[in-house]
């Protein structure tokens, strides 16, 4: 729940709360009554806008802290994937290095080899 569900729902509460305080007023009854009604409706009006203001602090949290584990486990991911890619570049190099010397170990035989040909002649 963003901030403006959160105002959304103060004001939806606070606007309950005037339109109860409203209708008591203009309600027939003595005035004892009508401020004790006054009263018991602002106390509940204080307590349900209290109880929507928790409910939504609580629901901004518990999506900060879902927020926050999913970048967590983005952020682990992509290293995951960063230490998997050094790992190949490192293990592709070396097989391609000990294929370039197998290379040159053959064409030094090769080379050995006409050599002595020539020593030969």
């Amino acid at each position: 729940m963003g901030n403006n569900s959160s105002n959304t729902i103060i004001g939806i509460l606070a606007g309950t709360a005037i339109g109860a305080t409203l209708g008591i007023l203009f309600a027939p009854d003595k005035g004892v009554n009508t401020r004790q009604r006054i009263s018991d409706e602002a106390l509940a009006a204080k307590d349900r806008i209290a109880e929507g203001a928790l409910s939504a602090k609580e629901n901004l949290a518990n999506r900060a802290i879902n927020l926050k584990d999913r970048v967590v486990e983005t952020v682990a991911a992509k290293k995951m994937t960063l230490d998997e890619q050094v790992e190949q570049i490192v293990s592709d190099t070396s097989h391609k290095a000990d294929d370039v010397i197998t290379t040159l170990e053959k064409k030094l035989a090769d080379l050995k080899a006409k050599n002595k040909k020539f020593q030969k002649a």
